[in-house]
């Protein structure tokens, strides 16, 4: 997505939000002088999110190679990088609420899988000081980590349905599981998932929802035969772990030198509204009408 139409979307969206946000913070008690900045929060927003559509792999080489030498047309009120990452903190909530609209709908097929957020490297875990009380160690398949888990879902359509990032203060190895009644209240069709979502009590509870989870079986389980139509779905899941490898290595949600919890905040819902905003997607190549025959076999 051009830069130009990436800033008449989040534009859009602010006129539509900020006055909204303004009368919640009002009655709620939180009202207070607001001034006004050099930067508009649609322009300090789509500066982040488009940083992750960029090929510059640290946001300060970003802001001040590029946008302050090759787009002042483009924002004529810049101001200094310092000044500019203070301003950052102030477009968290309207970068939340721009997510949950850029999120695709279900169309009956869905996948779920949980991915590790490092904010650390390894070996600096014993001196890391900035997630101290509220990052923790755990371990995946891929081995040790210290961080966060970053649970998510998406359609057929390689759209992001939800994700919810494991709390604060509990371990990074929480159950896989926990989260997804939670993310699929408003799912339905079939959800697929790895053995780490194996679990009968999930199972009934997402079937009172009208929900059907599909999991592979472990081999020692009891097996029983799947429909082909399961087989084939879940050799599909492979598509969320291309979502993954692409958030983490082209959206960049995981680099490892935070120097504030907000800091790694607004870096992850930047590096997945980016996504969001990604033009060719992962997906299975098929209809709406044949994503809701699958769901329904």
């Amino acid at each position: 997505m051009s830069l130009l139409k990436l800033f008449c979307n989040v534009d859009d969206f602010c006129k539509a939000f900020q006055p909204h946000w303004r009368r919640v913070t009002l009655a709620r008690g939180g009202g207070r002088r607001v001034r006004a900045t050099r930067l508009s929060p649609s322009e300090i927003m789509t500066i982040l999110i488009h940083f992750h559509q960029s090929y510059y792999r640290t946001f300060k080489a970003y802001y001040n190679e590029y946008v302050l030498i090759h787009r002042r047309a483009e924002f004529p009120a810049l101001v200094s990088y310092n000044r500019f990452v203070e301003l950052t903190p102030s477009v968290m909530v309207p970068l939340l609420a721009y997510l949950q609209q850029r999120q695709g709908s279900c169309t009956g097929l869905s996948f779920v899988d949980a991915t590790a957020i490092k904010v650390c490297h390894n070996k600096r875990i014993s001196r890391h000081q900035v997630f101290a009380g509220s990052a923790a160690r755990g371990k995946t398949s891929m081995g040790w980590f210290n961080g966060f888990k970053l649970h998510l879902s998406v359609n057929g359509r390689g759209e992001i349905l939800a994700c919810q990032l494991t709390p604060g203060l509990i371990p990074g190895n929480v159950d896989d599981r926990k989260p997804v009644p939670n993310l699929a209240k408003t799912w339905f069709g079939k959800l697929c998932g790895d053995k780490g979502y194996i679990s009968q009590p999930l199972f009934d509870q997402l079937r009172a929802q009208g929900l059907e989870l599909i999991t592979p079986r472990r081999k020692n389980m009891k097996q029983r035969s799947l429909p082909l139509e399961d087989q084939l779905l879940l050799r599909q899941r492979s598509i969320i772990e291309t979502i993954n490898d692409q958030l983490k290595n082209i959206s960049q949600i995981e680099p490892t030198r935070h120097r504030s919890v907000s800091n790694f905040l607004l870096n992850l819902l930047c590096g997945l509204i980016a996504y969001c905003h990604q033009r060719k997607k992962p997906s299975l190549h098929l209809s709406d009408q044949q994503l809701q025959l699958l769901s329904q076999s």
